[in-house]
């Protein structure tokens, strides 16, 4: 934090406005000092950005005011990211948009599925119990197809809706065939990984891997592939029993 006597030095030397530098006294900055310039020619690094710093190098009074609109264009941006799970939209088996507000006040258990991975037949099998005993109590499952492991996931949306719905019944929501890892992620996968990090790092590592999000719409729990969905029941009924 900078004291009084700074910041009235800051502006003096500067010409920054007063507004500006009752900024300074809620922010913490870095100085960066070269010694070839006098100790009020530096260079602001503002570490709060997530697109990187912002550098105010004060050679006009000018750019001070263009400093103070991108540090506030930057705390909008941040102050619009999402928040819950509720702040998306996907895409269903069908191409149409479902904003997932619509679930806000459930439970929900989000997993990315495969059809022909050695995983398939036990998780999907659970998934259906589950869905069966605790629909009624405010719990939705949310299955998103992904090829990305082994290929396991080739066909078309309504093949896999095809192959879910007969073979394991699944009455929850399929949504569209999307990336769960890589620059091409889905929107809600960056969200998810970012919320609740793997043992080894934020990527997916399997099909059937599974989030585990409350009724505000925030990721409470992650699971493993290799986790059965059954054993997280007893996670399930405590979220379900929260006013």
């Amino acid at each position: 934090m900078f004291s009084s006597s700074t910041r009235f030095a800051i502006r003096k030397n500067l010409g920054l406005p007063k507004q500006l530098s009752s900024i300074l006294t809620r922010t913490h900055f870095n100085y960066i000092h070269s010694s070839s310039v006098s100790p009020f020619s530096r260079t602001i690094n503002h570490g709060f950005l997530k697109s990187g710093s912002v550098n105010y190098t004060p050679s006009s009074k000018g750019s001070a005011a263009l400093w103070v609109s991108r540090l506030d264009h930057t705390m909008a941006t941040q102050s619009n990211a999402p928040q819950s799970v509720h702040d998306f939209v996907v895409k269903d088996a069908k191409g149409n948009d479902v904003d997932l507000s619509k679930y806000k006040g459930k439970v929900l258990l989000i997993v990315n599925v495969a059809s022909q991975c050695g995983l398939t037949n036990s998780n999907y099998t659970e998934l259906t119990k589950l869905y069966e005993q605790y629909k009624d109590q405010g719990l939705e499952i949310l299955a998103f197809p992904c090829n990305q492991f082994g290929s396991q996931e080739p066909g078309s949306n309504e093949e896999i809706q095809q192959f879910a719905c007969t073979r394991f019944k699944a009455e929850y929501p399929i949504f569209d065939k999307v990336d769960v890892n890589g620059p091409t992620a889905a929107p809600i996968y960056k969200f998810l990984k970012s919320s609740k990090g793997g043992l080894f790092g934020d990527g997916i590592k399997w099909n059937f891997s599974k989030f585990l999000v409350d009724k505000d719409g925030h990721v409470v729990d992650r699971y493993a592939p290799t986790t059965s969905p059954l054993s997280i029941e007893k996670d399930i009924k405590k979220l379900l029993a929260k006013a």
